[in-house]
């Protein structure tokens, strides 16, 4: 009987105090890699799939043609919405949907076909959810537990990505209001302050 091979995979981005994801995918007797760093052509030998999640470099055109299938990576907006930096901050901001998705890397910034994605509401007038930090962690949970309900189809790849389509947000690192103090501020207070700033003047 021919033994069964083990997947390898590379993570990116965020490690073990970060994301249940590692050791999810340990316990499914998946080889995980982690690098948090620029990766090189070497480090994807012998690597069936790159996940990012966390991760704060661009995979270039010469990388991603390396690769065995499409990378992916998790984002926590509904995408086409809030592509790039801080996009649970800028839903509250530009009131934009809000929700989680998992998608294919392109060269692109979070503009590469979606494989799944998953409104999810959100109230900030209510305790769980009166803070940045705590919709941020929030979402964090809910592409986690998107990846694990969909891991096998994720892993035998059978899914059917499909095209970004429509309107859609994109935003900076660089474009974080410099009165945002910290991700502990209330997200109704700041928003009425910030409207009030920017736009009645």
């Amino acid at each position: 009987m021919k033994k069964k091979r083990n997947y390898k995979f590379l993570f990116l981005g965020y490690n073990k105090s970060k994301t249940t994801l590692i050791n999810f995918l340990k316990k499914k007797k998946i080889l995980v890699k982690h690098l948090s760093r620029q990766i090189t052509l070497q480090d994807l030998k012998d690597i069936d799939l790159v996940i990012s999640f966390g991760y704060r470099k661009i995979l270039n055109k010469t990388l991603l043609k390396k690769l065995k299938r499409p990378a992916i990576n998790l984002h926590i907006s509904y995408l086409p919405y809030n592509r790039g930096s801080h996009p649970n901050f800028w839903s509250f901001i530009d009131n934009t949907p809000k929700g989680v998705s998992i998608h294919e890397i392109d060269p692109g910034i979070d503009t590469g076909k979606i494989i799944f994605r998953q409104k999810i509401k959100i109230n900030p007038y209510k305790k769980n959810f009166s803070t940045f930090k705590k919709t941020h962690t929030y979402l964090i949970n809910q592409v986690e537990k998107l990846f694990i309900k969909k891991f096998k189809k994720i892993l035998k790849k059978k899914y059917k990505s499909f095209k970004q389509k429509g309107k859609n947000t994109y935003h900076l690192k660089s474009n974080l209001p410099v009165e945002l103090k910290n991700w502990n501020t209330n997200i109704i207070k700041f928003k009425k302050a910030y409207i009030k700033n920017h736009f009645n003047k």
